[in-house]
């Protein structure tokens, strides 16, 4: 077997880094390749079963050569066409929020609620149900979105007070506290409020059913924008995971690069949050298994958490459908009941390489 010993060193010899990062590129490539596949094919599961099966043919036929007034036809094209996009969008925005999180706040178990953004858009809810009687998906979409922004931008602000200006720890304990500032805020709010509970309780809980490809249109271009972002922020995550001090000697602007990765947060969070509501765990898990496969290059962890994305939150919807029909679970109970212990499991396995 031939080794770096057998050829003669000079301008062709390859580094020792080399190979490390064509077979990381390699694993990314694959991995990627799989993650597209099973985004097909849970896309495609998504379409065929729900409350009654329908057979792969009528999907195809109901996407293509639509006969109207046939009912399995109306129930792929008007029902789980918009709610199988809206999983594949919200999907893409939380994976990639939750890598861009874990790299911005080099915390592991950091997801994109850390920042305030998911109490954010809560809040920003309950006010427009509670002060301006909205009651629609629709009529939430511009109020979580502005939450979402509005925490950010406050909790961003906060933390940069001071000399050393915005450093992880800062962003993360100001995160917690403006979230248990609005948590308290939606309490009293609901506490004293029974039709704002009720309207509330639902968008809460985190579903893909009940929205429409209108929806899916307005939020689509922002969460565009927040991926095109996210991606371009792997270079800047890499040198802000040696620490500042480091990053600076590399040539990065520090504060610039957290900025970048703030703005990406806000529009992938917003947007995701708008469409489902606060879902919770997608954000956590799928970075830790992307990771798994191409280890710390974020260059490669944010798209694939990007793509595993859509994977967990398609699959938990469909399980939702499927474990108590004709009725249905949301797909935020279904991904809490997995990220729960997949939590559990990152926390005892970190406590074990530490110790």
């Amino acid at each position: 077997m031939s080794s770096v010993l057998d050829h003669p060193a000079g301008p062709t010899a390859r580094s020792p880094r080399a190979p490390a990062r064509s077979r990381g590129g390699l694993r990314g490539a694959t991995a990627a390749a799989a993650l597209l596949l099973l985004i097909a094919a849970c896309a495609l599961a998504s379409l065929m079963w729900g409350a009654r099966d329908i057979p792969a043919g009528t999907v195809w036929d109901a996407l293509w050569s639509p006969v109207g007034g046939d009912n399995d036809h109306l129930v792929v094209r008007d029902q789980r066409v918009p709610r199988t996009l809206i999983g594949l969008v919200a999907g893409l925005a939380l994976g990639a929020a939750g890598a861009l999180m874990q790299g911005v706040t080099r915390n592991p178990i950091a997801d994109p609620g850390l920042l305030g953004i998911n109490s954010g858009a809560s809040l920003a809810v309950v006010v427009a149900i509670a002060g301006f009687g909205v009651g629609s998906v629709g009529g939430y979409l511009w109020f979580a979105f502005a939450g979402a922004a509005v925490a950010a931008l406050v909790v961003y602000g906060a933390a940069s007070l001071g000399w050393e200006g915005v450093t992880p720890v800062k962003l993360a304990l100001v995160g917690a506290a403006f979230t248990a500032t609005a948590t308290s805020l939606i309490t009293v709010v609901l506490l004293s409020d029974r039709h704002t509970l009720g309207e509330y309780r639902f968008w809460q809980v985190g579903s893909l059913a009940n929205r429409d490809l209108d929806v899916l249109a307005t939020v689509a271009p922002f969460a565009g924008v927040g991926l095109v972002l996210a991606l371009a922020a792997g270079r800047v995550l890499n040198a802000l995971a040696l620490g500042d001090d480091v990053a600076r000697g590399l040539g990065q602007d520090v504060t610039r690069g957290r900025l970048l990765v703030v703005a990406a947060v806000v529009l992938l969070c917003g947007s995701a949050v708008s469409l489902v509501g606060p879902i919770a765990f997608v954000g956590l898990v799928v970075p830790h298994l992307a990771r798994a496969v191409v280890g710390p290059d974020y260059r490669w962890l944010v798209p694939l958490s990007a793509l595993a994305g859509p994977v967990l939150l398609l699959a938990a919807d469909l399980v939702g459908r499927l474990v108590v029909r004709p009725a249905e679970l949301e797909a935020g109970l279904v991904v809490a009941v997995v990220g729960a212990p997949v939590l559990l499991v990152l926390v005892r396995r970190s406590r074990s390489v530490t110790a």
